[in-house]
């Protein structure tokens, strides 16, 4: 998945996909025992993915990143993180 996706995600949204991509590396760890998992590098994608949206949560807890606001309110997503990325490119020319 991309981290892209996981961005555009809320916070509960993330921990839901935690969740739900815990039970699916269960499921596919026991396949994968039984000799029944025929590409086991999902494995490797899923254990990714899981650290993926665990960072960006973390990351919204440090303040580094933002959650994301409905995209009734306010022009959406994408204007909200164009006005972080110019605030902050802001901040670096004045210092």
């Amino acid at each position: 998945m991309k981290t892209k996706t996981f961005f555009e995600m809320n916070n509960k949204e993330l921990n839901s996909k935690i969740d739900e991509l815990k039970v699916e590396l269960f499921n596919l760890r026991f396949k994968h025992e039984a000799s029944q998992l025929p590409n086991p590098m999902v494995l490797a994608t899923t254990k990714k993915d899981i650290a993926k949206a665990k960072t960006i949560l973390r990351q919204r807890e440090l303040g580094i990143s933002v959650e994301p606001v409905s995209e009734t309110s306010s022009g959406g997503i994408v204007s909200r993180f164009r006005k972080l990325r110019n605030r902050r490119a802001e901040n670096g020319k004045k210092s």
